[in-house]
């Protein structure tokens, strides 16, 4: 009998992984509005450049089924997989160092040859990458079935298996382009570029965008890409690859349910999506690490005791997601007074501010605020959106994670949400 219930388990697995896919390929093809004037136009000055979608899903889905056939990491105990990964990280990190020594010598004038210079670090690359390319599905069965046991410790499961099933591809991630009108913040088109544009390729799509169009745009980097199997960036952080991974299957959870079938409804649906993600990303992945590699895992903020005062905070110390979220408020402000130039002059000053203060921002302009103001499970660029807040409100009265996205993954709206918080709170 048991035997049997693993058999439809395995079935439905499968056959719920096709599904998911074809309604992921369905959003992908569909990324933004309907078509109009500037999604028509955005799509038709970007197509030459645009991510490849199916062919990247064709040839990922075809990697994994062939990995699967052997699936290697059966074999192989805990702490062989554990040794298995770190080995796969720490290689990642010696490619990052030798790409950078390359970039280094064709940057420098003093560097007469550079082709001649790196010509020993560029073999020692090649045969990294190659090495890499072999281990690759290995790396990612492992990475994906650790995630999956945690899930399915925080109830995530059904017959033992979390559904959908884990699926992750390290690999190059498409640039985003992102489109908002200048007279307010809003995505109201987003375009999937071939990775590897270099600064000012990027810069010139924007300037195009923006000079046919009279809109704010921003190309962007992203860490991680809901298709299936999802795309993650290759890093060499497993702090940071566990949350991805988990936030990541996040979104193909709430695909099938409210929450994830209405993504493109709304912005506010849009952020609820995106901070429960960065929720249980962040929750999940932590487990992970310290569950299999607890010699990384960073400590705890240290709590305090009911009876003791919090510390004063330092004058001198800067709270950069507070900087970022008073400059979204008063951007908000600038812009319900349709003083759409001031505010952009305020953007780029106030960005050279965070150039010397916090972070290097290439660009900050209404497609930046538009973009990361969704990933509002923190202070920052959501500025004064209630939605995040109330998001992290609801976490902070549900008993466990796996409770939190079961109430959730129904709510679509800030109303909703509320008036679940107000439910939860008697």
């Amino acid at each position: 009998m048991l035997r049997r219930l693993r058999k439809w388990a395995r079935r439905l697995a499968r056959r719920w992984a096709l599904v998911l896919m074809a309604v992921l390929l369905s959003f992908l093809q569909a990324e933004g509005p309907p078509p109009g004037l500037v999604t028509t136009q955005v799509d038709w000055l970007t197509s030459g450049i645009k991510f490849d979608f199916i062919a990247w899903e064709a040839e990922s889905l075809l990697a994994k089924l062939l990995h699967g056939l052997l699936s290697p990491q059966r074999y192989m105990d805990e702490a062989e997989r554990s040794a298995f990964l770190r080995e796969y990280i720490a290689a990642l990190s010696h490619m990052g160092r030798l790409t950078w020594q390359i970039e280094q010598a064709y940057a420098n004038p003093d560097v007469g040859d550079p082709e001649e210079a790196t010509a020993d670090l560029r073999v020692e690359l090649d045969l990294l990458r190659a090495e890499q390319a072999s281990r690759q599905g290995l790396a990612e069965a492992i990475l994906e079935e650790q995630v999956g046991s945690v899930l399915s410790r925080a109830g995530f499961s059904t017959l033992g298996h979390e559904l959908p099933p884990i699926s992750s591809r390290f690999t190059p991630l498409p640039l985003m382009l992102i489109v908002s009108p200048r007279q307010r913040i809003e995505t109201v088109h987003q375009v999937a570029l071939v990775p590897g544009l270099d600064t000012a390729e990027q810069e010139n799509v924007e300037d195009v965008v923006d000079s046919e169009l009279d809109v704010s745009s921003l190309v962007t980097g992203i860490g991680g890409l809901a298709a299936y199997p999802a795309m993650i960036m290759e890093h060499d952080s497993l702090n940071w690859l566990t949350e991805v991974v988990a936030h990541e299957w996040t979104h193909h959870y709430l695909t099938l349910r409210p929450l994830g079938w209405n993504y493109l409804l709304s912005a506010e649906t849009r952020t609820i999506n995106e901070s429960v993600a960065q929720i249980v990303g962040r929750e999940i992945g932590r487990e992970v690490v310290a569950t299999y590699y607890p010699d990384l895992l960073p400590p705890e903020p240290e709590p305090i005791e009911p009876d003791e005062e919090p510390a004063e905070p330092d004058p001198e110390a800067i709270d950069c997601g507070a900087e970022m979220r008073e400059t979204r408020v008063r951007v908000d402000e600038l812009l319900a007074e349709s003083k759409v130039d001031e505010a952009e002059q305020y953007m780029e000053a106030r960005r050279q501010e965070f150039v010397t203060i916090c972070w290097s921002i290439r660009k900050l302009n209404q497609a930046y605020f538009a973009f990361h103001g969704s990933y509002a499970a923190s202070e920052g660029a959501a500025g004064a959106d209630p939605v995040g807040p109330a998001v992290r409100q609801l976490r902070g009265i549900c008993p466990d994670l796996h409770s939190f996205v079961a109430d959730i993954a129904s709510v679509t709206t800030l109303a909703e949400l509320e008036a679940l918080i107000a439910e939860k709170g008697r």
